[in-house]
């Protein structure tokens, strides 16, 4: 069973997505939270596996309420609510190690597939809508071109390849059929590349990549 902490400072939203996910049989929502300040106390005495978290909340918002839940350990996996076109702190959220976002209006089935997905350790980065997210609100500093692209020079050139297709939104096994290799080699690229960056997941390699202007359609292996 997936553990789920919903939180929002509405407490109908609240109870729409307690309904919603916990009709699906296979994840349970543990716990409620109206502000980030809660949240972070509920997942350390809930140790949910993944939290639903919206942005603009009272006490605490929600993207301090992620940094803090990133030093729980275990470390709940992160999924921002947003309503994309008014949350400008989304990608600092994600910097600071969310897997994803939905968004509010998500239809009820896909809002529980995406916690089964980010619960078995992927994020969340659909090709269409993620990356106008990554694009939209990734930081503009004027050298971060030629920072984040000294930062790539330490990947291989096949560990880059892989980082593309990551950042153009394929999932592992669409990557593997791209680059003509095994999810498994997909898989251990990916970490050699998350550990050679010092980056918490795949989505931060997205952005890293994005920041570097290497996020156009990469071509196939």
């Amino acid at each position: 069973m997936i553990r789920v902490v919903v939180v929002d400072d509405e407490a109908l939203i609240r109870s729409g997505l307690r309904m919603i996910l916990e009709a699906s049989g296979d994840i349970s929502v543990v716990a409620e939270a109206g502000d980030g300040a809660e949240a972070v106390r509920v997942a350390r005495s809930h140790r949910p596996h993944v939290v639903l978290l919206d942005v603009r909340m009272p006490v605490m918002d929600g993207l301090a309420a992620t940094s803090r839940l990133m030093r729980l350990d275990p470390a709940p996996k992160v999924v921002i609510l947003t309503t994309f076109d008014l949350d400008e702190y989304v990608h600092t959220a994600l910097r600071h190690g969310a897997v994803g976002f939905l968004l509010k209006d998500t239809p009820p089935r896909d809002l529980a597939e995406a916690v089964r997905t980010v619960a078995a350790g992927n994020a969340m980065l659909a090709p269409g809508v993620t990356r106008r997210l990554i694009a939209a609100f990734a930081a503009r500093e004027p050298d971060g071109r030629e920072l984040a692209s000294r930062r790539l020079a330490a990947l291989t050139a096949r560990e880059l390849q892989v980082a593309r297709q990551v950042a153009a939104g394929h999932s592992n096994v669409g990557i593997g059929a791209r680059l003509t290799m095994s999810e498994a080699t997909v898989k251990a690229h990916i970490s050699r590349a998350l550990a050679k960056l010092s980056l918490a997941n795949r989505v931060q390699l997205a952005m890293l990549v994005h920041d570097a202007g290497l996020d156009r359609e990469p071509d196939r292996g």
